[in-house]
Formats: structure tokens, sequence, C-alpha cells
């Protein structure tokens, strides 16, 4: 294998604006997520973030979607919401005691997003993230961390994570802090700029230049066009998955453009294997 699989997808499959951008008109709300997964290769499922579900809930969305369909899942705001993460071991399982392993092989990352105010504090940072569990029920676990202080840009939050195999959001957004790195075996990304006002919610440049961003990581090597925080301390080059996002700004085309990105992507890998 030469690169990993680069799924593109949204984040969640209810949004009224979609009922006339992406749902076709004979398709019912309570048929929305099987659909939205026969055109998307990933969807972030959020309302976790918010809310509690039923085991028998993660049931019916797997069986709802397609062999290869992946969601990620946003971990529950009451365990990174904190002054200290490292005494979120309580929330920790509550949240996986919902039931989430019984998405089986449709479960991707997990995200767990830290609240704007948190600043980097490397001890409790890294107590953090020993809290994340390998496997629950059985089911081996991956997870990636969304920072969203700028006191996390810097090498020392990055090696935290690299030795802990968990991901570090690259996330595309006015105010966030743009961190680059690849920290795991995968790779996460949330682009988080999008216009209403363009019909893929990016412009056809952008959408190039992330298809081949997309492509640099799943071969293993990282785009050149990316600022680092550690330069002088790349991730091993190796094929990774990698898992893209739409979300935030310009939602209502967030599908489309996730599809159109996805069509660049696989476009572009299908000629290289063909050459």
């Amino acid at each position: 294998m030469t690169s990993g699989t680069i799924r593109v997808g949204i984040g969640g499959w209810t949004f009224d604006a979609w009922n006339e951008t992406f749902y076709p008109p004979e398709v019912k709300k309570k048929d929305q997520l099987e659909y939205a997964a026969s055109q998307l290769k990933t969807i972030e499922i959020n309302g976790t973030y918010y809310r509690g579900q039923k085991p028998e809930t993660f049931a019916k969305w797997a069986a709802a979607t397609p062999d290869g369909f992946v969601f990620s899942v946003k971990g529950s705001r009451f365990v990174t919401n904190r002054k200290v993460l490292a005494e979120a071991g309580g929330s920790m399982a509550k949240f996986f005691a919902t039931g989430v392993t019984e998405l089986g092989d449709r479960l991707g990352p997990i995200l767990w997003q830290l609240a704007p105010t948190k600043k980097f504090d490397a001890d409790d940072f890294a107590a953090f993230l020993d809290l994340l569990p390998k496997r629950h029920d059985g089911v081996p676990l991956r997870h990636a961390v969304e920072v969203r202080h700028e006191s996390f840009a810097k090498p020392e939050a990055v090696a935290i994570a690299r030795a802990r195999n968990v991901a570090i959001v690259g996330a595309l957004h006015e105010t966030y802090p743009a961190i680059w790195e690849v920290a795991a075996d995968f790779v996460y990304v949330r682009l988080q700029t999008g216009s209403d006002d363009i019909e893929t919610g990016y412009g056809g440049n952008e959408l190039a230049a992330w298809a081949e961003r997309l492509r640099k990581w799943s071969g293993g090597g990282a785009p050149d066009d990316l600022p680092l925080v550690d330069p002088e301390d790349p991730a091993e080059n190796r094929p990774r998955e990698v898992f893209c996002y739409l979300i935030g700004s310009g939602k209502s085309r967030a599908p489309a453009g996730a599809m159109a990105l996805q069509a660049r992507v696989d476009g572009a890998m299908d000629e290289e294997r063909e050459g």
C-alpha cells in the first residue's frame, strides 16, 4: 500500500438548508442518514458532544450505512469543558458507557474538542491524553483532539500527542491555531471557513489545493505549503488514513463541497494507479 484511505465528509446529517441543497425531495427525514452515507464516505457525529446516546441508537446508525463507511464521533463536552482535564476520568467513563462501540466497524476516530479558553499545560494535557482508552468492549479506539487556544501551537504539545498516537486536528479556522503536524497514524482535518455563496463552499482552486494536501498526508508525507510549529521534527513517513470534514461556515454547501473534494481526491488517485 502506497497511500492510506482518504475520507471526506460533513458534520451530522440533519440541517434544514440541506433539504434544499442536498437531499432530494423524496428522501424522508428518517432516511436522511442512509442517503447521506450513500453519497459520502464519512460523517462526524456532533450530537454526542451535547448529550448521551443509547447503544441501540448507535447500532441503528451503523445499520443505516454501507460497508466501508466510517463515522467519527465527537466526545462529550462534560469531558473536555473543564479547567483540569486530568480530572475527566469519570465523565469519560460515562461517555463510553453510552454504547459508542455499537458502531462496530463503522467507528472511526473519537474527536475531543477543547474549550477555546483552555490553555496549554503540559502536565495536564499529557494526563488527559493518558486517560483516553486504546480499547473499549474489545474494540480498538483512535483519538483526535482539537485544541482551540493559541498556546498549544508549540513543539511540546505536538510531542506529547505524538508520543501517545493522538492526532491533533488540523483546523482551518479564523481564530483557532493552525497546527498541521502529523501526530498519529491517521490525520484529522476540519475545514471551517467555507462560504454559502459558493456552490461547493470553497472555490475550485481551494478544493484542488486541499485535494493535493490530503493526498500528501495519505501517502506518508506532508504538504509543503502549510506551516509547522516544529519543522525540525517531522513525523515518520508512512501511509496514513485521512479524515477531512467540511463544517462550520458555509454549512449549507458542505455536502456539495465534500463530494467535490472527494471526487478530486479519488480521480487523482485513480490516475496515479493507472499511470
